[in-house]
């Protein structure tokens, strides 16, 4: 980024996995960080300029898509995805000093953490009764104030409440990792690393047949690989559907240009989300589509010379 981001927000309370997963961003040291309650406080406060940036899930590998960041980025004032991370959900079991899983009665944590734990709870603390709370980090925060006896959390939230640490990895899936997007306000998108992703939203024709068809032609034709797909409704009626789309590659390629060139003629309307480098790329290459910008620069040279007269 150009400008010097000083102030960033992020899904709290703080000690949860959004925060986790803000601190590996190296540009935040030494920035304010601001724990906001709702996914939607935390975009609005970008667009209220309150904050710089802001940090927000956008998908889960076993719980899927987060509906209100998908909401927030599709609706309201656009807004620009500069980053996206990785996290490996790693939850951990913590309780007070000298507990132990025999004595364990209640285990607390936020329900999404609860459902991705429930076999190895139900193994290992089959006495215990699962309680709920608002986040895992709030769970830890209770079992301090003595509200239960343990929490399943984050490893932040365990060690900023200075908990003992009874069980790691307490996951169901140990391969479970949460995608997060470090979001902007509009300017212009990071340099292409050749290895990008390019988000959008394309609000289809919906008096049109084969409108959805068409959206995914324009991308197929030139050999953009998309990497995900996934309908919300637009909230007008029962039946009207946007799509989120993320493909292969960085809005300079000559063929993810005119791919979103493709969209806004057949589209409703399309709005750019960013290009961005693709976490965990090596950068350089992997994550490009197939052919190449070569490839369709060639293409294009061939056809000026048959129409020409040429060969």
């Amino acid at each position: 980024m150009s400008a010097v981001l000083n102030r960033y927000a992020y899904l709290g309370p703080a000690g949860t996995f959004t925060e986790q997963a803000l601190r590996t961003v190296p540009e935040t040291a030494g920035a304010e960080l601001l724990p906001m309650v709702t996914v939607p406080e935390a975009l609005q406060s970008v667009r209220d300029g309150s904050a710089d940036a802001a940090l927000v899930p956008l998908e889960n590998s076993v719980e899927g898509a987060v509906p209100p960041t998908l909401d927030g980025l599709a609706g309201g004032d656009r807004l620009m995805i500069r980053r996206e991370v990785l996290l490996p959900v790693t939850f951990n079991l913590y309780a007070s000093a000298g507990a132990d899983l025999a004595t364990l009665k209640t285990v607390a944590s936020h329900p999404h953490g609860l459902a991705q734990c429930q076999g190895w709870l139900r193994r290992h603390v089959p006495q215990a009764e699962l309680v709920t709370a608002p986040s895992t980090s709030d769970a830890a925060e209770g079992v301090v104030r003595g509200d239960w006896d343990a929490a399943v959390c984050a490893p932040v939230a365990g060690q900023r409440n200075q908990l003992a640490e009874l069980a790691v990895n307490v996951g169901d899936n140990a391969a479970a990792v949460t995608r997060f997007v470090l979001v902007t306000r509009p300017s212009q998108p990071p340099t292409p690393t050749g290895a990008d992703v390019t988000s959008l939203v394309a609000f289809i024709a919906h008096d049109r047949t084969g409108a959805l068809l068409e959206v995914l032609t324009e991308f197929a034709v030139r050999g953009i690989n998309l990497t995900r797909i996934e309908s919300r409704p637009t909230k007008e009626r029962i039946g009207r559907y946007c799509f989120f789309l993320d493909c292969d590659g960085h809005i300079e390629d000559a063929r993810v240009g005119e791919a979103l060139m493709g969209l806004r003629r057949v589209c409703a309307d399309v709005r750019f989300l960013g290009s961005y480098p693709r976490a965990g790329a090596d950068h350089e290459g992997d994550g490009r589509a197939e052919p190449s910008d070569d490839d369709f620069t060639d293409a294009a040279a061939w056809l000026e010379r048959v129409r020409s007269g040429g060969a």
